[in-house]
């Protein structure tokens, strides 16, 4: 290998092991990005409609979202609150009649037998209170979060000094491209933002209406997490739809049918008809995609890595597109 060529492998190696070491601190700062490119969407849309100066319409915006939030607060929180401690207090009940649903069939009585003790409800106090020691050590990321949200709002109250400076950093020939890469971007992460902040808004929504309607427990909970899981294509909304599906079994199989029609319903609507209507301008993400980025960067980060694998395989597509494909590929001769 000649001197050079070591050089630059050497160089390459130290760099990766730099990012992986600082691979927290470049969570953040990529959370701050998703989240000042939501807050320039808002912005943009609020300069469109109404002629003001940048940092006036960021607070404009900060101030509306923090109100929207309070009220939020103040409708949900408390009704959510009752019905978590009431899905505690269900759980015995739903165990309960699992079993007694596999002992009246000859052919799963394999499968009750199989169940350990552990899964019994005195079984799962252990495991309870570990997992609610687990949510009270989550809440040492509340500085995180916070941290993230003051990066976004510097990054949106001054875009272009900071796009600057990163365009600057680059050679001047590749430049004019860089520039129009980071528009592609911005474009497409901020329409899949909004496309599924709507998606999953109307998802909750319908399903917090369906559930009523049908009387099925703790309505407002289920609905709740399967429009926050509908950010999770693929696994999210089964994964979603077991909650209410197990409440629905302690009132009877029939009204469990009735709540899987009805999630099924909701879902293939979601997936086929609103997500590529909202989406048809900018980024769909495969689901096969979302999945392997889900899978990848979870394996890596942990719980962080999911919650940025989405946004992040966005950009990577259209980078994917413009550099991969369009200067080396489309160029192949």
């Amino acid at each position: 290998m000649i001197p050079r060529s070591l050089l630059i492998t050497l160089t390459l190696i130290t760099l990766a092991l730099l990012i992986w070491q600082l691979r927290l601190v470049l969570i953040v700062f990529f959370g701050a990005i998703v989240l000042s490119v939501a807050l320039d969407v808002l912005i943009q849309k609020l300069q469109n409609q109404i002629r003001m100066p940048r940092h006036i319409a960021l607070l404009v915006v900060l101030f509306v979202l923090m109100i929207s939030g309070l009220f939020i607060f103040q409708l949900l929180v408390p009704e959510l609150i009752t019905q978590i401690k009431e899905l505690g207090d269900l759980l015995p009940t739903l165990l309960e009649k699992l079993k007694s649903l596999l002992a009246n069939q000859p052919r799963l009585i394999i499968l009750q037998q199989s169940i350990p003790e552990q899964f019994s409800w005195k079984g799962l106090q252990p495991f309870s209170s570990k997992l609610l020691g687990f949510a009270g050590g989550a809440a040492n990321s509340l500085l995180q979060l916070l941290l993230i949200s003051l990066l976004a709002i510097l990054l949106a109250l001054e875009p272009k000094a900071h796009r600057r400076i990163f365009i600057s950093l680059t050679p001047r020939p590749y430049r004019e491209d860089l520039s129009e890469l980071l528009d592609d971007c911005r474009i497409a992460l901020g329409g899949w933002l909004t496309g599924m902040t709507i998606s999953a808004s109307t998802v909750f929504a319908l399903t917090w209406a369906g559930l009523s309607i049908l009387k099925v427990p703790l309505a407002l909970l289920s609905a709740l997490i399967c429009g926050l899981l509908t950010f999770v294509p693929t696994i999210g909304p089964t994964i979603a739809t077991m909650l209410p599906l197990g409440l629905a079994l302690i009132i009877s199989p029939t009204l469990m049918m009735e709540v899987l029609i009805l999630r099924v319903f909701l879902q293939n609507v979601e997936a086929f008809l609103l997500t590529p209507l909202l989406l048809k301008h900018t980024v769909n993400l495969l689901p096969t995609i979302a999945l392997l980025a889900q899978l990848s960067l979870g394996s890596l980060l942990g719980l962080p890595g999911v919650l940025i694998a989405l946004p992040l395989a966005v950009v990577s597509q259209v980078c994917a597109k413009k550099i991969i494909i369009a200067k080396v590929m489309d160029n192949w001769s």
